[in-house]
């Protein structure tokens, strides 16, 4: 044999080779005709793809924003707290963390990672070693904005054992090479930081580092963006807040692969790798932030408005995922000084009661009892007895025993939240002795309420007593039966005696109320001194001489929408009426006689920012304009009428100002109520217990000018102080003609013969 010729090959070898080929061969052929058959969904047996159309413009659930009129966040609406961001917006130390951990060679590759592919084939096949992730961001990008994995998207052949996963992988191979199509690498990495999911409710890059840091994306630092980068793997198993030892070790492996692909130095991975993970951690939520309870009473509002609205593909907006603009017309410092002003005189408020309780409960009966088996009963009331009564029918000790069984629970207090053991009856009882509030504040001029505050804390009493309650007012209505007579041709400079006035009612005892401190001066006082007063005899005889049915019409026509019962005892304003109702009717003094509806939502855009509604308010002439006017200055006389019931008002709010107001108390103090108004502002605030039998013992610190009235000083001072809100003090504006009455009651008395003394004694009006 010579040195150059080699042996033949066995025949055994040959066909072996031969079948490998013919193996390999048919193997790569039939990989190609699955992978065809997985991208038509062949059959329907594999689940559907994303068309070329969804490619380009990819759907996920965005958050939607509730802005203030000055462009702060107030709020999000979601069910995937999610608000995109563009390249330009992410920091660069997060770019480089992210592709350095999750897909080093990302820039090289066209969606599919052959080098890691390979990696992960030896080392989990071949040498059963844990082999770690070989998806790229690209497939990655493509598993979340697809959700390839969701059973929506699943076909026939994907229950069959160990095919479901190889099916999957296969869509997002497709899906990635298809995306590095469409889109740019900037533009794919912006996408995986868009829909990833980071924990704590955050889905997002813009969510997670406002929760985590309380920053924008474009302020992480390394560190923070390493943390972040972490996070893929598994949220909540590193994540900072609840295993931080894990997040720690995590974030440092991130670090480490930024030092092994050049994006570190050894000297700032050696410093930064020692450093403490430094949070500022604050989950999104209803009960957090600016206007929580007008967050929630918009958000039925804007629910309404979705379903009544229909896109240009003729299916309804989606608040929750569609990710729109809501504009409203809350002004975010005036919310604020609303706030601080609840939050400054409710808890000083809150300890007077307290001390004036003592031991005693605060549920008590006109007599000043305590109420039995008060809580007994208000527990019935609520959703835990009502699950409880589901559950145990009527197994009464079951029940009871539930009720009264302590457990581990966070409560309210005004010093901060209390760790104790509690039971559902002990809760009750605690919660019910606190007093709660509402106020809201309205520009009469345009309609735009500027400030919403609906109780004392959202998390712990969702109730709102804004426009959702409706309470006696008080004499906070006495306005209307004034109004009805200015427009019935009274003056403000009307005289009466202030004495026992009778009102006789067919069939019924007659009516005669008595003034707040139980006395009758028998003084003639006029009606504008008499308002400002506020007695009640007074008002009891311009209600027998105009009668209710004018003043329940005049009422209505100023903007109080509740149900009013046509009986005298209206003046002294025994039906239930909202803030939200008579903030709007004073605004129709202020306004020239013009009713404008109070409105919260400016404008709603589509989250590329094109207006899809614009709301205007809605006006209509509801007095003349010298009838309003005559009504501020009738108000006006609480601050400017000797004993009246705005006295009290600092003289630095009053100097250089002209301001009206009205206190209102109901029977027992169970309510308070302060109206008060200037020429650009109308804002109203009520005072009490979630029950009308939770009150003050005492009248004189139950009162409106006790209760309610702070907080609308307080506001006031704060919003003039303010002077970028542009509030000024100054004159209601006069109307356009002049008065065609005599306002100055020296000259009114001393040349007008128009009004008439009458025999009060005599009288047996009915109505």
């Amino acid at each position: 044999m010579s040195k150059n010729t080699r042996p033949e090959t066995a025949p055994w070898a040959k066909k072996t080779i031969k079948y490998l080929w013919i193996a390999f061969a048919a193997g790569v052929l039939g990989f190609i005709l699955f992978v065809w058959m997985v991208s038509i969904n062949f059959l329907g047996l594999f689940g559907p793809l994303p068309d070329f159309k969804t490619l380009e413009n990819p759907e996920s659930e965005e958050a939607s924003e509730l802005y203030s009129s000055d462009g702060v966040l107030l709020g999000t609406y979601y069910r995937e707290n999610r608000s995109p961001v563009s390249y330009h917006e992410l920091s660069p130390n997060l770019v480089q963390a992210l592709i350095a951990t999750e897909d080093e060679r990302f820039e090289d590759h066209s969606g599919i990672d052959m080098i890691a592919m390979i990696r992960v084939f030896v080392k989990s096949i071949i040498l059963q070693q844990s082999a770690g992730g070989g998806s790229t961001l690209s497939q990655q990008t493509a598993k979340n904005l697809f959700k390839t994995r969701n059973i929506a998207n699943q076909g026939f052949l994907s229950s069959v054992p160990g095919l479901r996963m190889l099916i999957v992988k296969t869509k997002e191979w497709i899906v990635a090479t298809q995306l590095e199509k469409a889109y740019t690498k900037n533009e794919i990495l912006t996408l995986y930081l868009n829909t990833s999911e980071f924990g704590s409710n955050a889905y997002g890059i813009k969510t997670a580092a406002s929760t985590f840091f309380g920053k924008d994306p474009s302020e992480l630092n390394v560190q923070e963006s390493a943390v972040l980068v972490g996070l893929f793997k598994a949220p909540t198993y590193y994540s900072p807040v609840f295993n931080p030892d894990n997040s720690f070790r995590r974030r440092n492996t991130v670090l480490g692969q930024m030092l092994k692909n050049n994006s570190l130095s050894e000297a700032e991975y050696d410093s930064i790798s020692k450093l403490p993970i430094e949070l500022n951690y604050n989950v999104s939520n209803h009960n957090k932030g600016l206007a929580t309870y007008f967050r929630e009473v918009i958000k039925a509002d804007l629910i309404r408005w979705t379903k009544e609205n229909i896109k240009s593909d003729g299916t309804s907006y989606d608040l929750f995922g569609d990710g729109l603009k809501i504009y409203a017309t809350i002004d975010s410092r005036m919310q604020q000084y609303a706030e601080e002003a609840v939050d400054e005189h409710m808890r000083v408020l809150q300890e007077k009661f307290f001390n004036e309780m003592g031991n005693r409960d605060p549920w008590i009966d006109s007599d000043g009892r305590v109420i039995p088996n008060f809580i007994e009963n208000a527990v019935k009331r609520t959703e835990a007895y009502r699950l409880l009564k589901t559950r145990y029918k009527d197994d009464t000790d079951s029940i009871e025993y539930k009720l009264n069984e302590k457990k581990p629970m966070k409560v309210f207090s005004w010093n901060g939240e209390i760790d104790t053991l509690m039971s559902t009856m002990d809760s009750m009882r605690y919660y019910k002795k606190f007093l709660q509030t509402g106020f809201m504040s309205m520009d009469p001029h345009t309609g735009h309420i500027k400030a919403w505050v609906g109780g004392i804390d959202h998390k712990y009493f969702k109730f709102d007593h804004v426009k959702q309650s409706k309470r006696q007012p008080g004499s906070t209505f006495k306005p209307f039966v004034y109004a009805a007579a200015i427009e019935n041709g009274y003056s403000p400079c009307y005289s009466v005696i202030d004495q026992p006035v009778e009102v006789y009612i067919p069939g019924q005892p007659a009516w005669s109320p008595s003034n707040a401190d139980g006395k009758f001066t028998y003084e003639k006082m006029s009606i504008r001194k008499a308002m400002a007063k506020s007695v009640n005899s007074v008002t009891a005889y311009m209600m027998k001489k105009l009668s209710p049915k004018i003043v329940v019409e005049t009422a209505r026509r100023l903007g109080v929408t509740s149900d009013l019962e046509e009986v005298p005892a209206l003046a002294l304003g025994v039906n239930d009426v909202s803030i939200f109702e008579m903030v709007g009717a004073f605004g129709t003094f202020v306004n020239k006689g013009e009713h404008t509806t109070p409105f919260y939502i400016d404008r709603i855009e589509d989250k590329n920012g094109n207006v899809i509604q614009q709301f205007t308010p809605k006006k209509r002439p509801a007095m003349s304009e010298e009838h309003a006017y005559l009504m501020t200055y009738m108000l006006r006389g609480g601050f400017e009428e000797s004993e009246g019931t705005s006295q009290g008002v600092p003289w630095a709010l009053r100097e250089g100002n002209q301001l009206g107001g009205k206190t209102g108390t109901t029977q027992n103090a169970s309510d308070g109520w302060y109206i008060g108004m200037s020429k650009d502002l109308v804002s109203g605030v009520w005072t009490g217990g979630d029950d009308r039998a939770i009150h003050f013992r005492s009248w004189i610190t139950g009162q409106g000018g006790q209760t309610a009235r702070p907080i609308w000083v307080k506001y006031m001072e704060k919003v003039y102080a303010d002077e970028s809100l542009g509030y000024t003090k100054g004159p209601f504006p006069m109307p356009e003609r002049p008065l065609s009455i005599e306002i100055d009651c020296n000259v009114y008395e001393r040349e007008s013969q128009r009004f008439v003394e009458f025999d009060y004694d005599s009288q047996r009006d009915d109505f």
